[in-house]
């Protein structure tokens, strides 16, 4: 699960989040790549290749396209508080 208290900076404000590759838990991001190649509207990569939400989904399907990156995330890097 995500740790909602290492959020990555970048992230847009909203109920979807990535967590900061630093985070103790180890559940940070690892620059796989997944949820920004399956769904470039809403992940984006910072200069070092990790992710954060670059754009919070607005509809029902948007909302189900974040879900399903949120659920592949292999290191669960992908929160959503909402």
């Amino acid at each position: 699960m995500a740790n909602s208290e290492q959020k990555h900076p970048a992230n847009t404000p909203g109920p979807f989040y990535v967590t900061s590759p630093d985070d103790p838990e180890g559940q940070g991001c690892t620059a796989c790549t997944i949820c920004y190649t399956a769904a470039p509207e809403f992940f984006s990569e910072d200069s070092e290749g990790y992710a954060y939400v670059s754009r919070q989904p607005e509809t029902q399907a948007e909302v189900d396209l974040c879900r399903e990156q949120l659920e592949a995330c292999p290191p669960t890097a992908i929160g959503n508080d909402g």
